[in-house]
This record gives C-alpha cells, structure tokens and sequence, in this order.
C-alpha cells in the first residue's frame, strides 16, 4: 500500500492528474472489474449441476454449453476491442459490458424463481423420461447466457487499458513504475476475486440454494455498474481511433488488389510507402506476398500533401505491413497454448467427480463444495507467480549475470509437461474412484448428479488442481511475456485480444470433443465415456485422450522451435 501512495505523490505533481485520470479513478475501475468477475465466475464451478438438475440435461448437453458460453465470453474480447477502439471508445464500451452483464444475471436469476422457465424435475435422472426443456425455455438460458458472454468480451479487454489511459502521462519520469504498479494490482485484484467466486460465491449456492447463489452475483454486478458510472467525471476518455483489426484488413485487402505487381521490379526503398508518425522500419524477408501492400505504383495518386495514403484499403505502410507478419509469425507458437486451456477447462467433470466423494477436511464438519475444488488452482497459480517473481528470478540473475527469468518459450514447454502430468494423474484418480464406485454396490445403479457418496477422500484430486495451477503459470504467463516481446510495441493491446482468442477456440474445440467422444463411445448401445451416471462412464478415458494431446502438442512445439525461431519486431 506504501508504494500505491509513493505513486500517488509522484502523479499528483503532473499537470494532467490534477483535473481528470490518476489513482483516484482507480477505486472505481478495480471495483468494477473485480466485482463483474466475482460475479461471473461465481456462477461457472456449479453451472453444469443447475443444467443437470433444473434442466434435466445430460452431461455432454451441459458440458457442451458451457464451454461455448466460455468461448463466446472469451472470443468477443475481439469485439469489444474493436468497437472499442473504431467506434465508441474504451469508458463506453466498459460501460455497455457492464450493463450486459448484469441484464444476462438477472434474465438467468429468474429461470431459478419463475418456476415456468424450466422443465419439471425429475424423480429419477432418466433423460427419456424427463421433461426436455422447450425452445422457450431454452431461448431464455441461451439469451442470458449469451448476454453475459457479450458484457464480459466488452468489460474484461477494455477495462486494463482504460485504467491504463487514467495513468499513463509520458511526460512523468515515473511513469514506467506506475504503470508496472499498476499492472501488478490489477492482476492481483483479479485472483483475489476469482478465489472469492469459487469459494464464498459457491458455498451460497450450496448452502442456500440457486435463488439465492445465482440472485447475490445479481447485486455484485449492480454494484458494479453504479461504481464504474460513479466515476464516470473523473474518468479520461480517450477517443476512438482506427482498430488494428481494420488495419489488418486493408493490408490483406491492398496486397490482393496489387497482386500482380512484380517486386522484383522493386529496388529502391522509396517505393515503398512509410507511415509519417512513425520511425523508418525496414521490411523482413518472411511472408513477402504481404509487401506489395505497401509498394508506391503512383506517387501522385497514391500519396497525399501530409504524406498519408490517400487510400489505405490499396495502399498500406511498412509499418503495418510489418505488424501483420509479426502477428503472422507468433501464431504457431500461440496455438500451442489451445490444448493447456482445454486441460484447463474441465471444471465441469470434476466438479460431478468430486460430488460423489467425501469432501470434509481433516475429519472436521466443514465440507467444501464441490464446485469450489478450483479454488487450489488459483492458489497455486497465484503463490507461484509471487515466488518466481520474488525469489526464482533474483536467484537466477545472480548466478547467470542475465536479467530475467526462464524464456517465455521455455516455459511454455514446462506448463505443458505439467499439463500431461495433471491429465495422466487425474486419469488415475478417476480409475480408483470409479473402482471403488463399483465395489460399493449401492451407488453403481444410481444416475445423475445425486450419485451416493464414494468412500474416497476428494482431497486426492488436490495435486492435480495444484498441477494444472502450476501449468497456468508457466504456459499462460509465458505466452503472454512471448507476445509482448515478439509483437512491436504499438500491438501490446492487442496481445490480450490475441491471449482471450485461444481460449475461446480451447473452448470450441472442447465442445467438439466432447460431443465427437460421445457419438462414438456410444455407437451400438454401449455405454459413453461421458455418460451422465460418471460411475457407468469412463472419464478415466477421456482424461488419458487429453493427457496424450498434450503429449502431442509438447511434441508440436519442439518441432516449431526446431524448425520456425521466431523473429523479434525489427
């Protein structure tokens, strides 16, 4: 707290921070984005049992949904930046999001009072003798749902930047070390949340039921927006410019028009056309096809009085032409991180894992939920990243004379053995479990998510999450430090655009595993790996399958580093 205030008393002395922007926004902001997260993931951990239960669905049916709903939340941080950055701005777009979010929460409030919004409960968990939900119904939980998706894809990419905006005054000598203090805040405030969404918010929902567990994040997320407007005359607001989406576009689009331009013709630089606001760059030997977009045929035509393009969708700068390749060259390495976020994401199987089992600690009363098992990860991921950030990198640069830590790529190849391991580990875990399921001949007939308990202790699922908590670190944090390294510094708000899209494709391709695995495992009336009774099921099975894609995708990334090093931006 000591350093925030350093950091207020050396802003306080700019021109700028003594009308509008500085730490005193900061309050509004971080409420904002801390409470739209507490509330949002809040509902996540436990959703597939209200699918299961109040929609008589089956575990694929549910699975299926809700990784689509995380990869649309994910996918439409593409959206939100830009709009964001072409059309309405960074507070408006925050502001949109926010108000997204909380209609979504409401409308999915309601399907847990209004009793007209969901299918009648069954006695026993027989999907062909239940109710299925009508297109009504249906409609209402896929509205909200995809209603929600919209105010997190605006509120998470924009809100970081448009804290930024309040701070960043290049005119301050301390800039650098305000915006680091910042940045570590932030993140910081985002795990404290995600650790009271998946262990306050859960246990409400356990303990009180859905109308009240779904109905709090209702309030988080109206106190969300009534902090984030409150500040709204504090607030700099930075203009909308043109997006680095469009800017991509036209590259590709003036590289097509000027396809048949021979560059070989081509041997003086001035034929090629560099942006006025920017320092001279020179143009890289990969993806030359992408070079023509900037070649000058007319400089009469081609080129305004200021030194402009006079049209950007023919003609396109060096500069450009060149962040689209360093987008182009980073994205073998950037799919790699697809599979880990998949391993990532099988909160919804553990949670139906760990319902069945003994979840008391240490033989005391307490019984953590089941949705709250995540909550290790978190804290994993969490303490690790304060030990390498503290004591790991100190140590390292004190006997390699190096400053730094690991390399980014270095660390991804860590994450995704510890990825393999978790997968590998958990697949042994649920192989005892369902053994032990089987033994106990009481529980094997039953169906659903209301299996009797196991005599299993669920704290064996700890190392796994511990594991997986670990392997967040390294992958997901070195992508993002290999991002931001990689790509010119005029794309650093893009890399949590580029970040958020592959855990959105993670989330589309779960899905169709899951179905895929499905349709198979049950082809001829045999029982799915997936089945919704997981005693009749084989998750053991569908945890090898994953293990065994992140055996691949390590191997994958060798062969991208043998045969593709990567570029630094000129």
């Amino acid at each position: 707290m000591a350093i925030i205030q350093e950091e207020e008393r050396l802003i306080d002395h700019s021109p700028k921070s003594q009308t509008k922007g500085g730490l005193k926004t900061m309050s509004f902001i971080i409420v904002n984005e801390t409470l739209e997260r507490v509330a949002s993931y809040g509902l996540q951990p436990n959703m597939i049992i209200y699918l299961m239960q109040g929609y008589n669905l089956e575990v694929v049916t549910a699975t299926s949904i809700l990784n689509i709903w995380s990869a649309l939340s994910h996918g439409l941080a593409l959206l939100g930046a830009f709009v964001s950055d072409s059309f309405f701005g960074r507070f408006r777009v925050v502001a949109i999001g926010s108000i997204s979010s909380l209609f979504g929460m409401a409308i999915l409030w309601l399907t847990t009072i209004i009793p007209q919004l969901r299918p009648l409960p069954c006695d026993q968990f027989e999907i062909n003798e239940c109710n299925r939900p009508t297109p009504a119904q249906f409609f209402v939980l896929f509205f909200s749902l995809g209603i929600i998706a919209v105010g997190a894809g605006f509120v998470r990419p924009c809100s970081i930047a448009f804290g930024a905006d309040q701070l960043d005054n290049k005119e301050n000598t301390n800039n650098n070390r305000i915006m680091e203090s910042y940045f570590n805040w932030y993140y910081a405030t985002i795990g404290m949340s995600t650790l009271i969404a998946t262990t306050l918010i859960v246990y409400i929902q356990d303990a009180f039921g859905w109308q009240v567990g779904f109905g709090i994040p209702v309030i988080l997320m109206l106190f969300s927006v009534s902090a984030f407007l409150l500040g709204s005359p504090l607030y700099i607001k930075v203009n909308a410019t043109e997006s680095l989406f469009t800017g991509f576009f036209q590259v590709l689009v003036a590289a097509v028009r000027k396809r048949n331009v021979n560059l070989h013709s081509v041997n003086c630089e001035n034929y090629y056309h560099h942006s006025p606001d920017s320092e001279i760059q020179a143009l890289t030997n990969s993806f030359r096809c992408l070079d023509k977009a900037c070649i000058i045929e007319d400089p009469q035509i081609d080129i305004n009085r200021d030194g402009s393009a006079s049209n950007p969708w023919r003609l396109r700068s060096v500069e450009q032409v060149e962040s689209l390749k360093s987008l182009v060259r980073v994205v073998p390495i950037w799919s790699s991180n697809i599979n880990v976020q998949l391993s990532l994401n099988q909160f919804s199987f553990s949670t139906l894992q760990t319902q069945t089992m003994d979840r008391h600690i240490f033989f005391s009363d307490f019984e953590i939920p089941a949705g709250s098992f995540s909550v290790f990860m978190v804290i994993t991921l969490i303490l690790w990243i304060a030990l390498y950030d503290r004591a790991f990198v100190p140590l390292m640069e004190r006997y390699t004379r190096q400053q730094g830590g690991l390399n980014p790529v270095l660390r991804m190849g860590i994450g995704l053995v510890l990825s393999s391991t978790a997968m590998t580990l958990s697949a042994i875990t649920e192989g005892i479990r369902r053994d032990i399921a089987i033994d106990q001949k009481d529980v094997y007939p039953q169906d659903g998510p209301n299996i009797a308990s196991v005599d299993m202790s669920a704290m064996w699922f700890v190392p796994q999450y511990v594991l997986l908590g670990l392997a967040d670190a390294f992958n997901a944090i070195g992508l993002v430090e290999f991002l931001y390294s990689e790509l010119p510094k005029s794309m650093s708000s893009f890399v949590v655009a580029i970040f958020t899209l592959g855990m959105a494709v993670s989330g589309f391709f779960g899905s169709l595993i899951v179905n895929v695995l499905d349709s198979v495992t049950s082809y001829g009336g045999e029982i799915s790996w997936l089945s919704s009774n997981i005693n009749k099921g084989h998750l053991d099975y569908y945890y090898w399958l994953l293990a065994f894609f992140n055996i691949l995708n390590f191997l994958y990334i060798l062969l991208i580093c043998r045969y593709n090093r990567p570029q630094g931006p000129s």
